[in-house]
Parts: structure tokens; C-alpha cells; sequence
């Protein structure tokens, strides 16, 4: 890798190419929700999505046992609580608090002792799931490489929670963690290679350094990471897990460094990064990555565990838990990246997934929350986590994704599934994405 000085002026890592049209037409001001009605109105209230993730983690609270879950319905704007027992007091509760109320049959500490029990006789690789309180279940997605004795143990233990507690889907793609050769953030792998990931967020170390947070198997691949291909290392890798969770946290290597706390998201416009939030089933969140710049879509899922196929032991499974499971399609080189609401909440960093941005697929996010209370960093500009994020993180720093540059599987040439690829007019020169520091 050759070195170069690197300027004492902010500039910008390449976290995409041209972003797609749709994103980011959505990502305009718009008009705040009327909040409609006194606190103690029974009818439900109209909400944002942020205020919805704020309302839900209250009544979570307050609601104890009778809390089933919940969702964000986006056409009607109003979240959505599941209440399984607890009687009318609970039911009142949640009306009270705003929320339009359902009375489910699964509580939470079901649907918990089901996830338990997938993960105790079903953690094949290529397999994850995810409560749905949408359908009050736990969801259980098997990838194409699930088949033979590997589909019948999933099937068995799916078909023995009952119909009533979980359901299993086929995804047309296969599970992996989406670092790749390229361009973005880049390190040379132990075993050679380029290896290629995208910058989530730019935060402040506990000690007060600047820092940013991109993802665990990226993390554990390399120590050192540049802002090009062959330019000279520019931060180092100060924690990171993976596989239990899937979060880096690399100080910058200059003390001096500007660090902004934002995503440029394209074409000039930049997304002012203010808070870390909890997501919220049926909430629209926006990712940004170095393969395929902006795209949009929903949470689908909370508290996934992914089984990931390993990559140094052909017979075992590097585990991901507590992920944010979305519909927001991600390729090769997109592992890292942010992902963020319109209105500047820090949401997560990209996992991995399955499918890509021609055809869609699943992919999952580490929630930002739960990495800044397992890094003790904030956001870049000293935003706090706004949420409960809870680091169940494995000390086994085994399974990074290694692939060399000349991997290009789903779309990892770096051009981008929408054709894109050439650079934006962002202010610093430099190709949208998560605005990375360099000196002043």
C-alpha cells in the first residue's frame, strides 16, 4: 500500500456512489404529525416514527409482562401494541398512551422461550429469525443453502414450537456478512486482499478522540483501515466483536481529526446524524453503503439472530444476536454502513443479509444503541444513545469476512445495482456517504 499526506481539511469517505432517486427524493423536510388529542384520549394519536419508538419503549415498561410487542403502521401513522393478558387495566394503558391496541395470544416471554429453543436445536448455518409482532410470531427464514438433514432439523423444531408460535420461509439468496474487495474504507486482510466496508458512524471515543463505528467482522479482519485503496492508514481498530454482536469502534489516527456527525447521502445533501434511536417494526429507515449508495425501506424485525456460515471453520456458525431485521437490499462492501431515519436518528450498522439490489432480499443491522453502550463512545457532534440497546457480545472474534478484491459475488465490482457509481456533487469533492474526518 503506497502512502500519502492526507489533507488538514474535512473530508468525505466513499460510502456509495450515486444514491437512488426514490431514497432520496423521501429524504426531504417535511411537515411534523399532529399529535391530535389530550394525553388521556382513548382514540389513537397520530405519530411519527421516532415518537411512536419513544411511546413503545415507555409502554414496554410500564406494561411489564401484558407487553407482546409492537409496530409502526406508516399509512395511518399510529403504533400498534400487542397485549397478551393483563386484562382491561393494560389495555387502558396503552389506548391512554396513544397506541391503537391489540390482544394477542403470545407474550413476549413466549416468544422469547421460542427463540431460545431455535437456538438451542436449529442454529444451522444460513437460518435466522425474528419476532414479528405484526403477526405475533417468531419468523424463521431458511437461505438456499439450507436443505437436507440441515432444512429437516429447522423444519422439526419450527413444526414443534406449533403453528400458533412460529412459521418458516424460504429466502432466495444465502446469508453473509457483506464486506468485499473494493473501494470505501479499506484494509489489506492477514491472508491478503483488499478487503472493502463502508463507515456507519462518526462518534467520540470515551477518552474524547474522534472515532467512528462501522462493523465487527470488519473490525476483526484488520487493524488498520484507509480512506482509499492505496492510502496510508487513517484509523485503527479500538474494540470490536464479532461474532454474539457485529460492531467496530476505529479512532482516527489524528488526534485533530474532524469527525461530523452526518451522512451525506448524495448529489450535495447530507443528513445531520443528532441522535442514536431504537428502531420500530414498520418504521422506514434509509441505509447508506459504498457499493450501492441510498436505499430505502422498513424494519421488518427486531432482535434477529442470524447464523451466519463461517468463514475459517467449514463446519460451524458464527451467530449474530439482538440484530434489526429490514428490507433494505445491501451488496458486498455495504457491511458497515449506516443505517438512519430521515429526521437524523442513528439506527444501525449493515450486518449482512441475503440478495441484493436487483432482486431484494433480508438484511440485518447491529443497533447503534447497543454499541455505544458497549464502546462507551457518542455520536460524533456528543449525541447520546436515545434507547436501551442491550451488547450481548461473544468474546470469539472468529468468522471475519476475508474476501480478496477480486471477490465480485452480488454486485461487489463497486458499480452498484442501480448502475451507479460515479461521484457526487458532495461539498468536499468526494462520493456520498457517511462523512468521514481528516485533519483540520
Amino acid at each position: 500500500m503506497s502512502h500519502k499526506r492526507i489533507p488538514k481539511r474535512r473530508a468525505a469517505v466513499a460510502a456509495g456512489g450515486v444514491a437512488a432517486l426514490g431514497a432520496a427524493a423521501i429524504l426531504l423536510p417535511n411537515a411534523h404529525a399532529s399529535q391530535g388529542g389530550a394525553a388521556d384520549q382513548a382514540a389513537p394519536r397520530t405519530l411519527q416514527a421516532k415518537d411512536a419508538s419513544d411511546v413503545a419503549s415507555r409502554l414496554a415498561h410500564t406494561l411489564g409482562d401484558a407487553f407482546a410487542g409492537s409496530y409502526y403502521d406508516g399509512a395511518k401513522r399510529q403504533l400498534v401494541v400487542d397485549v397478551a393478558g393483563g386484562g382491561d387495566d393494560a389495555v387502558m394503558r396503552a389506548r391512554k398512551a396513544g397506541a391503537t391496541v391489540r390482544k394477542v395470544g403470545n407474550s413476549s416471554a413466549a416468544l422469547k422461550s421460542a427463540a431460545r429453543t431455535l437456538k438451542a436445536k436449529a442454529a444451522v448455518p444460513g437460518s435466522a429469525w425474528a419476532v414479528d409482532p405484526r403477526t405475533n410470531k417468531v419468523v424463521v427464514t431458511a437461505d438456499r443453502t439450507v436443505t437436507g438433514a440441515r432444512w429437516n432439523r429447522l423444519q422439526s423444531a419450527v413444526q414443534g414450537l406449533g403453528s400458533g408460535m412460529a412459521t418458516l420461509k424460504r429466502s432466495a439468496g444465502a446469508f453473509k456478512t457483506f464486506a468485499s474487495g473494493g473501494d470505501a474504507i479499506f484494509a489489506q486482510a492477514d491472508g491478503g486482499g483488499t478487503i472493502r466496508c463502508s463507515l456507519g458512524f462518526n462518534v467520540k471515543a470515551s477518552d474524547g478522540s474522534p472515532a467512528f463505528l462501522t462493523a465487527g467482522h470488519c473490525g476483526v479482519a484488520a487493524k488498520q483501515w484507509a480512506d482509499s485503496q492505496d492510502g496510508q492508514p487513517v484509523a485503527t481498530v479500538d474494540q470490536a466483536t464479532f461474532p454474539g454482536n457485529d460492531f467496530s469502534l476505529l479512532k482516527y489516527d489524528d488526534p485533530n481529526t474532524q469527525a461530523p456527525s452526518e451522512v451525506a447521502t448524495g448529489n450535495g445533501q447530507t443528513v445531520p446524524i443528532t441522535q442514536a434511536v431504537d428502531a420500530t417494526v414498520g418504521q422506514t429507515v434509509f441505509r447508506m453503503g459504498s457499493t450501492t449508495g441510498l436505499h430505502d425501506g422498513t424494519v421488518t424485525g427486531l432482535d434477529a439472530t442470524v447464523n451466519f456460515q463461517s468463514e475459517t471453520d467449514p463446519n460451524g456458525v458464527d451467530t449474530v444476536n439482538g440484530l434489526i431485521q429490514t428490507n433494505v437490499c445491501a451488496e458486498p462492501g455495504d457491511s458497515g454502513g449506516s443505517l438512519f431515519t430521515q429526521d437524523g436518528g442513528a439506527v444501525g450498522l449493515t450486518s449482512g443479509g441475503s440478495g441484493d439490489c436487483t432482486q431484494g432480499g433480508e438484511t440485518f443491522f447491529q443497533p447503534v444503541t447497543a454499541a455505544l453502550q458497549a464502546t462507551g463512545a457518542t455520536l460524533g457532534d456528543g449525541g447520546g444513545a436515545a434507547g436501551n440497546g442491550d451488547a450481548n457480545g461473544a468474546g470469539d472474534q472468529s468468522g471475519a469476512d476475508q474476501q480478496g478484491g477480486g471477490d465480485q459475488q452480488a454486485g461487489g465490482d463497486g458499480s452498484g445495482a442501480d448502475g451507479s457509481g460515479a461521484a457526487s456533487a458532495d461539498p468536499s469533492g468526494a462520493q456520498g456517504g457517511a462523512a468521514m474526518g481528516a485533519g483540520s
